[in-house]
């Protein structure tokens, strides 16, 4: 099967211009529906057939008829629709010097706009396709501190929807990098930029701007494969924070020996909540709707203010979990957290809006 990341030999996709990237990355558009797009066709193919009429109108008396009985309304009908279509029966032409005049300055330039809207379909495939190209030129120059997802399955999809769901983080922050290309068109869709390749790949990485990513998500749904994508990435971007998935334990050592920053086990993670519902399942619809940042209650993270340095995070209005020292979390009752210092950020459980209301 013909790899996908491969153009032109042995160049790599990085060093590809935009045209030639087009089915690779995928820039989120605003698409016609077909309905529509149909019906302006006709009516600019109807408003260019009204202009000939009239125009033809104006000026009938330069016109012959081959049956000389004068040019009325409807032979300007058809002689604009015989025209329009280059049909040219011949039976109706312009035989003054200004109708012929008007035929090359005004007919002829209508009848080009007729056959546009005839092959519009054609001219816009070709159309799309050289936007396409400068968007991805624009884009490559452009992007920086995005969010690079590896793999659209069940976990990448949730990882987008809780990065959405920042007020800071935009559906084009977001490059979605997978194989399968159902999955990327559920990206798409969504507005984020897709880019069709093995995230294994180290060109298909650069052309997802992997060197400028402020982070990285990598979900696959095999661990072996994780394992190669975090060590290809830490390579490519040594100060993005890699987020790593995998369904084993016993792979976290080998994430977190590949560059991983932070590794979560998806199968443990699950039994354990499971084997929590069993005896207190309100713990269990606690931790969802923390983890759920649309609604209710919400784990954050923000930089302590200058009047809270030096006093304890336990007497703070906010619900305080922990701190971040130096890089280094300590849970709220570690000795370390007993006073707060400057560039300590804490995390915290913050009240999510609903509308104009605040979820108590």
């Amino acid at each position: 099967m013909a790899r996908p990341w491969k153009r032109n030999g042995d160049e790599r996709l990085p060093e590809q211009p935009g045209h030639a990237l087009v089915g690779v990355i995928n820039m989120p558009a605003h698409p016609i529906g077909p309905a529509r797009a149909i019906a302006r066709r006709v009516l600019f193919a109807l408003l260019a057939l009204v202009a000939v009429v009239f125009i033809v109108y104006l000026d009938r008396g330069g016109y012959k008829d081959a049956n000389e009985d004068g040019v009325s309304l409807l032979d300007c009908f058809y002689y604009a629709t015989v025209t329009l279509s280059t049909t040219g029966y011949g039976d109706i032409s312009p035989v003054s010097d200004s109708a012929r005049l008007v035929n090359v300055l005004l007919v002829t330039p209508l009848r080009v706009l007729f056959l546009i809207v005839l092959i519009g379909t054609t001219l816009e495939v070709l159309t799309e396709r050289s936007r396409q190209a400068f968007r991805i030129q624009k884009w490559r120059r452009q992007v920086r501190d995005h969010v690079v997802v590896i793999g659209f399955g069940t976990k990448g999809r949730s990882a987008v929807n809780a990065l959405l769901a920042e007020e800071d983080v935009e559906p084009n922050q977001v490059v979605v990098v997978d194989t399968d290309r159902v999955s990327l068109d559920a990206a798409s869709a969504r507005g984020l930029i897709t880019v069709h390749g093995s995230a294994t790949r180290a060109d298909v990485l650069r052309v997802a701007g992997i060197q400028r990513a402020r982070a990285v998500v990598v979900a696959p749904n095999r661990d072996d494969t994780a394992v190669l994508v975090t060590l290809t990435a830490r390579e490519l971007a040594p100060r993005a924070r890699i987020l790593a998935s995998v369904r084993e334990a016993e792979n976290v050592h080998l994430l977190k020996q590949s560059g991983a920053d932070q590794v979560v086990v998806s199968s443990e993670t699950a039994g354990r909540l499971l084997g929590i519902a069993t005896r207190t399942p309100r713990v269990v619809d606690m931790v969802e709707d923390l983890l759920t940042p649309e609604t209710g209650l919400a784990i954050a993270e923000r930089p302590v203010e200058r009047s809270e340095e030096g006093g304890s995070p336990r007497h703070l209005p906010d619900i305080v979990l922990g701190l971040v020292r130096d890089g280094v979390l300590y849970r709220v009752d570690a000795p370390e957290a007993d006073a707060l210092e400057r560039g300590d950020r804490l995390l915290y459980v913050r009240k999510v809006a609903v509308g104009e209301e605040t979820v108590p």
